[in-house]
């Protein structure tokens, strides 16, 4: 690739493409960024993406879609984020509008229980080949090891949101202790020709701020004529829930069941759990099932206010703070913290993968489809646009 910035059409199509195959929640759509940025294109580092998901995971919303946006600004600015986030959630939001319009017009969903037993094998060998090309530029010394590992088991043994934020503070803490004062590791410097934004003024800066405070201020205190504006509510409710929704995946399920079901009853509990089995068909994050939400209240419309809502925000919110990030990472003291953090998050994806490997069918193409995955990846370098179709088919054959 030349030295000459990224387009926007080009960043916009690479994202689309992405989104059509990144099945198996956050890990794995970081996993298929991962490749198509950093190791077929060059065009983030490790570093980069690893910094992107660190600051993700502290922040509310989807950690996988704000980590997009992080990588869409840190190549073309505003813009860049902006298609950067459509194109990787457009596929999902289509095929997720299509199965409303089945669901409501029919009352039923089609059988997917064979495709997407083939698929989980293989994306458990997608995440664990993203973390092994992670670890080998994150982790290069045996104290890195160990707090990649100690992440893993802690993770796997405990889990939950809170135990998250604990390893990344803690592995931060750990990497003051362990790194202050040693010279950055230059296998893992940014990429900088690519690179075109690294910060934004002042004054964009505060407006991001304000913004994300006027969304806030209209979800908690009612403001005459909206409340009659379904249109105007859907955003008002979507956008207050993306920067309050914490810890990702199917610990968002019982704080919107909340709002939507027994605060506003916009769905049925039956309905709400459609639209969260909707959610897990498409190759998006679960947070794409707020568009079934928004189809039913106000068609085609409303499933794009509410998509955009839920989404949005909380990516702005993402490069708002990642200005912060930019400011100070530059300090001796914060390049120690993040060297923790990331040998940290190797282990957390590696332990992502056991856990989804933990949903594989007990059957004999199980093994199968995952070492043929891994071989396919590791060893002859696959496109994993090939790996998640055919792992798909030969499920439906073999299970």
């Amino acid at each position: 690739m030349s030295d000459k910035k990224v387009s926007l059409w080009f960043l916009f199509l690479v994202f689309v493409k992405i989104g059509c195959i990144a099945f198996g929640g956050f890990t794995a759509l970081i996993a298929v960024v991962e490749n198509e940025m950093i190791r077929k294109r060059g065009l983030l580092s490790t570093k980069d993406m690893l910094n992107g998901v660190s600051l993700a995971m502290l922040l509310p919303g989807p950690v996988a879609v704000n980590t997009v946006g992080y990588a869409g600004f840190r190549l073309r600015g505003g813009w860049g984020a902006f298609l950067s986030v459509t194109g990787v959630i457009l596929p999902s939001f289509f095929l997720l509008i299509g199965l409303s319009h089945i669901y409501f017009t029919y009352g039923a969903i089609p059988v997917v229980s064979k495709l997407f037993a083939g698929f989980i094998p293989a994306v458990t060998a997608i995440i664990i080949t993203t973390a092994w090309n992670m670890g080998k530029k994150a982790i290069t010394n045996w104290s890195g090891f160990f707090l990649g590992l100690s992440a893993a088991v802690i993770l796997l043994g405990v889990g939950g949101f809170y135990t998250t934020l604990m390893i990344i503070v803690g592995a931060g803490l750990a990497g003051l202790i362990l790194y202050t004062g040693q010279k950055p590791d230059t296998a893992i410097v940014s990429q900088d020709r690519f690179l075109v934004v690294s910060g934004i003024s002042k004054f964009r800066f505060y407006l991001g701020l304000g913004i994300l405070a006027v969304f806030l201020i209209l979800f908690f205190i009612p403001v005459s004529g909206l409340e009659n504006n379904s249109l105007a509510r859907i955003f008002v409710t979507f956008s207050g829930m993306s920067l309050m929704l914490f810890g990702g995946g199917f610990v968002f399920i019982p704080l919107i069941q909340e709002i939507v079901v027994d605060g506003l009853h916009w769905v049925s509990l039956p309905e709400f759990t459609s639209a969260i089995a909707m959610g897990q068909v498409t190759p998006g994050p679960i947070l794409i099932s707020a568009a079934f939400i928004g189809y039913k209240i106000k068609g085609l419309i409303g499933a794009a206010l509410a998509t955009f809502a839920i989404f949005f925000p909380s990516a702005l919110l993402m490069i708002t703070a990642s200005q912060v990030l930019d400011r100070i990472k530059g300090s001796g003291t914060m390049q120690a913290a993040l060297t923790g953090i990331r040998a940290a998050l190797v282990g957390m994806v590696f332990a992502a993968a056991v856990v989804i490997g933990r949903g594989c069918e007990y059957h004999w193409a199980t093994p199968v489809i995952f070492f043929a995955a891994l071989a396919a990846l590791m060893r002859f370098k696959v496109d994993i646009a090939y790996i998640i179709p055919c792992a798909g088919l030969i499920g439906v054959l073999l299970y």
